[in-house]
C-alpha cells in the first residue's frame, strides 16, 4: 500500500514520516491551518532523502501558480484540490511536474476519468472533515487498473479495513495522524504507516 502523510510542517514529523515506510510527503502551500511557506518547505526537504516524493498541495490557485510556488518550494510534484480541468493537468505537465488530481465524492462522473495526472485522490463528500465515510461507495467509480490514493477521515485504526473496503492503491492521511489541528503526532504517524502496510 503506497501511504501519502500530508500537512507536514516540522523537521520532526519529516522525518518521522520518511522514516517509518511512508512513500510520499506533503507539504500545504493553501490558506490553511497547515500552511507552511515555500522557503519553510525548502528547509524541511532538508530532512528526507535525496529524490523522496515531495508534493506541494494547492486548493484555489491557477495550474499556472501552484507550478510557480512549487518551483520556489523546490518541489516537483503538485497536488491540484477544487473545480480543475484537464487542461491544469496539461499545464503543470509541460512545466515539468507530476500531478495528483483531488476529488471528492460528490463531484460529478466524469471527475473520475482519467486526464492523465499521475495519482487521482479520492476525498470524503465534505472534505477536510476528519469524519470516516462510507469507503465501499468508490467502488461504484470504475478505478479498476488506476493508481489512486484514499483519503479523508483515515487514521491508525480503520486504514487498513478502509483500504481493503475501497480497493484503494494507496492512501493519504493528515488530520488522522495529528494531536490538534495542524499539530503531528509521531506516534501516529508511525502507527498509521505500519497499519497500512500491514498484509
Amino acid at each position: 500500500m503506497f501511504v501519502k502523510v500530508c500537512g507536514l510542517s516540522t523537521p520532526e514529523s519529516v522525518r518521522a514520516a520518511a522514516e517509518s515506510g511512508a512513500d510520499a510527503v506533503g507539504f500545504v502551500l493553501t490558506r490553511s491551518p497547515r500552511e507552511v511557506k515555500p522557503a519553510e518547505v525548502r528547509g524541511l526537504l532538508a530532512h528526507l532523502p535525496a529524490g523522496f516524493p515531495a508534493v506541494g498541495v494547492f486548493r484555489h490557485e491557477t495550474a499556472a501558480d501552484a507550478v510557480e510556488l512549487a518551483r520556489e518550494a523546490g518541489l516537483s510534484w503538485v497536488q491540484l484540490h477544487g473545480d480543475r480541468s484537464p487542461a491544469d493537468v496539461q499545464a503543470v505537465h509541460a512545466a515539468g511536474m507530476k500531478v495528483i488530481r483531488a476529488v471528492t465524492m460528490s463531484a460529478a462522473p466524469e471527475a473520475f476519468g482519467n486526464w492523465g495526472e499521475e495519482l487521482l485522490l479520492i476525498d470524503a463528500a465534505v472534505p477536510g472533515s476528519g469524519e470516516a465515510w462510507d469507503y465501499s461507495s468508490v467502488r461504484s467509480r470504475g478505478l479498476e487498473g488506476r493508481d489512486w490514493l484514499l483519503a479523508g477521515g483515515l487514521d491508525p485504526a480503520n486504514v487498513a479495513q478502509a483500504g481493503v473496503q475501497a480497493g484503494a492503491w494507496g492512501v493519504d492521511v493528515s488530520s488522522g495522524v495529528e494531536s490538534s489541528r495542524g499539530v503531528k503526532d509521531l506516534a501516529k504517524i508511525r502507527d498509521f504507516v505500519r497499519a497500512a502496510k500491514s498484509p
